[in-house]
């Protein structure tokens, strides 16, 4: 590959996260400086809709440690799945590497994406293919739910896929133009939808095992989030009947 094919980018979707961009990006700037891999990272955090300051830190962070960064900003809160399209939408990069604020998988950790690219455009994290590289788990009762929401995610989208909401993915630039141009889903469900697409169009995945710390300041409510995410979920496949 030539030219812009040496330029990447980072997507990091952020929503009230003034508790934690500081460390976040101060760790971003860190990995981008060693340039991973040889590449130009660009870095792209889209504000969610934030009330908290979020953008205004993020911004004051990322002058005082160097770090060149795009922020995007929502009037409004509309969802994580939102705010990784407009972030998506917006890259220059090839590859396109997606990452929460938290980052519950540490950066280095791309580089075991990475080496699956160039046969499976779509590589993704995943926390249930080698359980030791978690090193700091969820509550059990999180596990349960979220093993119990992945059996219907097996049966009703991404057969195959033991782990789609793992938030650490690594796509083709244009594969991930493409998939993220059709996507319609806003919330937390996206990730199935993405896969499910991804699967419709003949896009190779690769599942792949990385190191994983739970974050006890977690966004996710347990019993909000997963009744919208189950509603997303068995709308995945009526929204996209036509197209």
């Amino acid at each position: 590959m030539s030219g812009q094919a040496h330029r990447a980018t980072l997507v990091l979707p952020a929503y009230n996260e003034h508790n934690r961009i500081e460390a976040c990006l101060r760790a971003v700037s860190d990995w981008r400086r060693s340039r991973p891999g040889g590449w130009d990272w660009e870095v792209i955090l889209v504000d969610d809709g934030s009330t908290d300051g979020t953008r205004g830190l993020a911004e004051r962070v990322a002058r005082d440690a160097g770090l060149p960064i795009q922020v995007l900003r929502h009037e409004r809160n509309r969802g994580k799945g939102a705010a990784i399209r407009t972030g998506v939408m917006a890259a220059s990069g090839d590859p396109i590497l997606i990452s929460d604020v938290d980052l519950s998988t540490p950066l280095s950790e791309w580089v075991k994406l990475a080496e699956r690219l160039p046969r499976h455009p779509v590589a993704i994290g995943s926390r249930a293919l080698q359980r030791d590289l978690v090193r700091r788990s969820q509550p059990f009762y999180r596990q349960l739910l979220g093993r119990s929401g992945n059996v219907l995610v097996r049966i009703l989208a991404v057969p195959g896929i033991r782990d789609t909401q793992c938030g650490f993915k690594l796509f083709r630039g244009d594969v991930a133009r493409r998939l993220f141009a059709d996507a319609r889903i806003d919330r937390f469900a996206y990730d199935m939808e993405i896969l499910f697409l991804a699967r419709r169009a003949g896009v190779s995945i690769a599942e792949v095992p990385v190191l994983w710390f739970n974050s006890p300041d977690s966004r996710v409510s347990v019993v909000r989030d997963a009744v919208v995410t189950l509603r997303d979920l068995l709308r995945i496949r009526w929204i996209h009947r036509k197209t």
